[in-house]
């Protein structure tokens, strides 16, 4: 599937670049190709990525990352955070599964103690 990337992405991209990216430097550009990063100038999804950045920035932000993965999205049922969705997933982090079973958990005895209270 081949698609342009809008002015939006375009700039997510850029601000990924410049603010994760180890091989970035604002003085000299892409330090292992000794010219400006190329990533500044994909136009179109499907082009080619540099690996460092596929592989250790574009994870960081996981609506981009389906962009160029063509993965499907889902929002977390805990915080509303948008991850990428394998299937399974509920949640987008351990922590919000942690979180959301411990209110799922306080609701479940708070419902048992009302129904034992009601018996008596």
């Amino acid at each position: 599937m081949s698609r342009e990337l809008t002015d939006k992405e375009k700039q997510r991209i850029k601000k990924l670049v410049v603010g994760n990216c180890a091989n970035y430097r604002k003085d000299y550009g892409c330090l292992p190709l000794e010219c400006d990063c190329y990533m500044f100038t994909k136009h179109f999804a499907n082009d080619k990525i540099c690996r460092y950045f596929r592989d250790s920035v574009l994870p960081l932000d996981p609506e981009l990352e389906a962009v160029f993965f063509d993965k499907h999205l889902k929002s977390c049922k805990h915080c509303g955070k948008k991850f990428a969705y394998d299937g399974r997933k509920v949640y987008c982090s351990e922590s919000c599964r942690k979180e959301a079973q411990r209110i799922m958990n306080a609701a479940r005895v708070r419902k048992h103690r009302e129904k034992k209270e009601g018996e008596r």
